[in-house]
């Protein structure tokens, strides 16, 4: 097998910073629509509270929030590996695993929004992060 360039396990991050714009602009696109055509003023959704007894289309919102919570771990974990240089093939192979899974978890959300089938996604995803925060570990204490 080939020796694994350093920065590798940098690209996976880019991706989901890829994922989030698109899931951003998404967000952009859905709230500015919503506001038009139901004529909203935005001063009416100042906070939280108000944002939740206006809005109706708020998939984009709360997917674009998700992309923020667990994946912080994630790009973490990552700049951790990229630091200590211990990332293998197998951490490597399970960072693009994660980001596959989050944009399936997106790509539900923002679509069809099953719940069950995004819950599936998303315990998947954050089953392969914290296997690979073990592998790290092990790699740590073995280094």
């Amino acid at each position: 097998m080939t020796a694994l360039p350093q920065t590798a396990i940098l690209w996976p991050p880019i991706a989901l910073v890829g994922l989030t714009f698109i899931v951003w602009v998404r967000l952009y696109v859905d709230r500015i629509g919503e506001l038009r055509a139901r004529r909203i003023h935005p001063q009416a959704i100042a906070t939280s509270h108000e944002r939740a007894a206006q809005l109706r289309n708020v998939q984009s919102a709360d997917n674009f929030s998700n992309l923020f919570e667990v994946p912080v771990l994630f790009y973490v974990l990552c700049g951790y590996l990229a630091i200590t240089g211990l990332t293998t093939w197998l951490l490597l192979a399970c960072a693009w695993g994660y980001v596959f899974l989050r944009a399936l978890h997106s790509w539900i959300h923002l679509g069809a929004n099953t719940v069950i089938r995004r819950f599936q996604a998303y315990v998947a995803s954050t089953a392969v992060l914290y296997v690979m925060w073990g592998l790290f570990a092990v790699r740590l204490l073995t280094a």
